[in-house]
């Protein structure tokens, strides 16, 4: 009798098995595409950036994520070839307050404490009257990185970036990407400014943005709209040689620099399958 229930005993034992096993092979593709679909849509919701809002988009982005930064607030080092050695950034006050929600890789996009419209404007603005100023060598056209916002650029860049670009702006929630000096990124860092790029590790990755491209947190009112427009100088400074501070020959920036123009012509296959200054681009005046 013992035997007997013993083996219904395993019996019941295989049978719950089975349909353990059954329920698992049913369920677990389930959950993983009702997961794939909310990822997709959070995606989604980032809104435009330099990757299509398409599946194929999704998976590059997926598969970008394996090699991505694991820590976006680790410093920077600076490679001693760099000349200078030193940044443009001499002082920054700490930001107040806890760092913003940052999310996504292409695009990538601040999700809590955006600009209201109104700093926003007035970053713009900001950004504007660099441009006016034609000892800056600046101009506005289509970013070569997002495609779907319009930035700065040097007309005559000294370090590599896409184009030449020196930064843009997101309508959508008042963040910025740039390129910095290491030392000055190292300084945006510390003082909680903002963060680094995820795929800013350089080595191959320098094939999507340089190592030193950075995400500059969104101002939230007018004194921020200073210390973002301070650091918006330090990468004209980084990228086009010229301290938009100083007037006439004084703004040209002396030391030589080891990237070159002749490099940053070929930075970026991205500048040159799309079309820089488009007009069917999110200008930096909008806001959504």
């Amino acid at each position: 009798m013992d035997t007997q229930s013993h083996r219904m005993s395993l019996l019941v034992d295989m049978d719950m098995n089975s349909l353990a096993m059954t329920l698992t092979a049913i369920i677990l593709p389930v959950l993983t595409l009702f997961y794939i679909r909310n990822d997709y849509n959070d995606w989604l919701s980032l809104g435009p950036g330099g990757t299509p809002s398409t599946p194929f988009g999704y998976a590059k982005i997926k598969l970008l994520s394996l090699i991505c930064l694991r820590d976006p607030l680790r410093p920077l080092s600076v490679p001693p070839h760099f000349r200078p050695q030193k940044g443009y950034l001499s002082s920054l006050p700490a930001r107040a307050g806890k760092r913003p929600l940052v999310q996504g890789i292409a695009p990538q996009r601040q999700r809590t404490e955006k600009s209201s419209s109104d700093v926003y404007r007035s970053l713009v603005g900001s950004m504007r009257r660099l441009i006016e100023d034609p000892a800056n060598a600046l101009l506005e056209r289509t970013s070569c990185f997002e495609k779907n916002s319009s930035g700065l650029f040097s007309s005559e860049p000294i370090t590599r970036t896409c184009g030449g670009e020196v930064c843009h702006a997101h309508p959508s929630d008042g963040s910025m990407h740039m390129t910095l000096h290491p030392a000055d990124a190292n300084v945006v860092l510390e003082n909680g400014w903002g963060e680094r790029h995820p795929l800013a590790r350089g080595g191959w990755c320098r094939k999507f943005v340089p190592r030193e491209f950075m995400l500059i947190y969104a101002p939230r009112d007018l004194e921020e709209v200073e210390h973002a427009v301070e650091i918006i100088s330090a990468a004209v400074w980084w990228v086009a040689g010229i301290d938009v501070k100083k007037v006439g020959s004084e703004k040209r920036d002396s030391d030589t620099r080891v990237q070159e123009y002749v490099e940053a012509q070929s930075a970026c296959t991205a500048c040159r399958t799309h079309a820089c200054g488009s007009k069917a681009v999110e200008k930096m005046t909008g806001y959504t």
